[in-house]
């Protein structure tokens, strides 16, 4: 066997690597700050609700 064909890429094995994983964490911290900046929001949110009024 040949070298080149021991280090021939075999695509039923390809994978995302470690490339694939930063993308994949950075996705995943970047939610986890959106969602916590939202919370944050959504409890600075002063609302209440107007009782309403009879009908007539």
């Amino acid at each position: 066997m040949n070298l080149a064909a021991a280090l021939a890429l075999d695509e039923t094995k390809v994978t995302p690597g470690l490339l694939g994983f930063i993308v994949f964490a950075a996705l995943g911290v970047a939610t986890w700050f959106l969602v916590k900046s939202m919370n944050k929001q959504f409890k600075r949110v002063d609302f209440v609700e107007e009782p309403e009024a009879p009908k007539e």
